[in-house]
């Protein structure tokens, strides 16, 4: 004669909480597409502020640099 397996009982209360820690799990992991979509845009933004930031740098040194070229009235 085979041994019957034990059911377990499971209570509607436990399973509602089964059912939402299971929701939560699924929305907090990302597909290995959006992963990599949150990686190519923060590094997308990096480079943006990087080549902002030499622009800003650039045009102060320009600016710089013509105002020290141009020629200066002498007081006589």
């Amino acid at each position: 004669m085979k041994k019957k397996t034990p059911i377990k009982i499971i209570k509607r209360d436990e399973r509602s909480r089964q059912q939402k820690a299971t929701e939560e799990v699924v929305e907090e992991r990302k597909t290995t597409q959006e992963t990599a979509r949150e990686m190519v845009a923060t590094v997308t933004q990096w480079v943006n502020e990087f080549q902002q930031k030499r622009r800003v740098e650039t045009t102060r040194a320009i600016k710089t640099l013509l105002s020290d070229a141009t020629p200066q009235a002498s007081k006589a």
